[in-house]
């Protein structure tokens, strides 16, 4: 068996190849401010593509930025629906909590007029508080209070920026999708001819995967949803419906859904208050509600449909969430299964070279 030798011409080539790798992941790591907007409106655009179509060719619009603006303006619509079966009754709640904590307060303290009894306590006790302002405390709480003030500013210019990261982010997608049809066909012509069949091969490979990921996330979501909202009517908590659709909303990115706990347990706080029943009880049945749907969507739900939405078995589907998620926490859990999909299928491709087997047995058998 004749041995292979490396030439130097071979190993300058792999070196430069190499260098040039790691020269593009450190220029992409600087410029990842500005190319997160790019990225997220390019996958809104994969997202928001079938609709613009429909538009544009079911409807008979006919004019691309036409038929996208159509569909943003539907998009948008169906979000305020959302969000007005949402938000209006959970502010109506909270109001009434707040109702309810003023007339406690006035039973419990005999105060009629809280303001009022505010002011009267700061008459009386207006030297304390003159000589707390003076005090050595009051300047150290300051000094210790005001980095504090300074972040929160920071964070608001953060707030800013990130809105108008979205504004490009919207520009973006709106150009992406008005020429989506010629840059998908076109992308590949930035590589080199001799490797454009491997980069068309992963394209279409990670665009298969992502696109049975959103469509079994998406399913996994409804389900969970619908049984929150079911699980919520049996205990007779409130807003169940409401909340039942928020979190199955915010399930689309996976566990998500565990902030809605905040607002579960400010609406058993409401319930309790409302009704006289053991705050308690009504939050551990709330809390139940919320551990048997997770284990009916994470043993039942999950394995069944994202197994047969990403070609994966329940076992392997279960391993790669626990796998990514400590490997990169909650981002890993996000990508562990278009991932794991596409590792496994080049796996299988270029190391195992089973497609390849099978391809040729469909062929002899022919």
């Amino acid at each position: 068996m004749k041995e292979k030798t490396i030439t130097l011409d071979q190993l300058v080539r792999w070196v430069g190849a190499g260098l040039l790798v790691i020269g593009i992941l450190l220029l992409v790591n600087y410029l990842s401010s500005v190319l997160l907007p790019f990225f997220v409106a390019w996958l809104l655009a994969y997202l928001l593509y079938p609709a613009v179509k429909f538009v544009q060719y079911k409807m008979h619009v006919g004019n691309r930025a036409l038929s996208i603006v159509i569909t943003l303006v539907l998009l948008i619509a169906l979000m305020a629906g959302v969000i007005y079966m949402i938000i209006p009754p959970m502010i109506e709640q909270f109001e009434k909590l707040g109702s309810l904590a003023s007339d406690y307060i006035q039973k419990e303290a005999h105060i009629r007029d809280i303001p009022g009894a505010i002011q009267l306590w700061i008459n009386q006790n207006s030297r304390e508080i003159e000589k707390f302002f003076k005090s050595d405390t009051f300047t150290d709480s300051l000094k210790t209070v005001l980095p504090g003030l300074f972040n929160v500013l920071g964070q608001t210019a953060t707030v800013v920026i990130g809105i108008v990261a979205s504004l490009i982010t919207l520009l973006y997608m709106f150009f992406i999708l008005l020429d989506y049809e010629y840059l998908t066909d076109n992308w590949i012509r930035i590589f080199p001819k001799k490797s454009r069949p491997f980069w068309q091969g992963l394209g279409k490979d990670a665009g298969q995967a992502l696109n049975n990921y959103v469509r079994g996330q998406g399913t996994v979501a409804l389900i969970m949803g619908i049984l929150f909202c079911i699980g919520f009517t049996i205990i007779d908590f409130p807003m169940a419906i409401g909340l039942g659709i928020m979190i199955g909303i915010m399930d689309l990115v996976p566990y998500l859904h565990t902030f809605a706990l905040i607002p579960t347990v400010l609406l058993a706080l409401l319930k309790s208050a409302d009704t006289g029943q053991n705050f308690w009880g009504i939050l551990a049945l709330a809390l139940l509600v919320f551990i048997v749907v997770q284990l009916i969507c994470d043993m039942i739900v999950t394995p069944k449909v994202m197994g047969k939405a990403m070609g994966l078995n329940p076992a392997i589907l279960l391993l790669s969430l626990s796998v990514w998620g400590a490997l990169l926490g909650f981002i890993g859990l996000i990508i562990a299964l278009p991932l794991t999909t596409l590792l496994i299928a080049y796996y299988e491709q270029y190391v195992t070279k089973d497609t390849e087997n099978e391809g040729d047995n469909e062929k002899s058998s022919e």
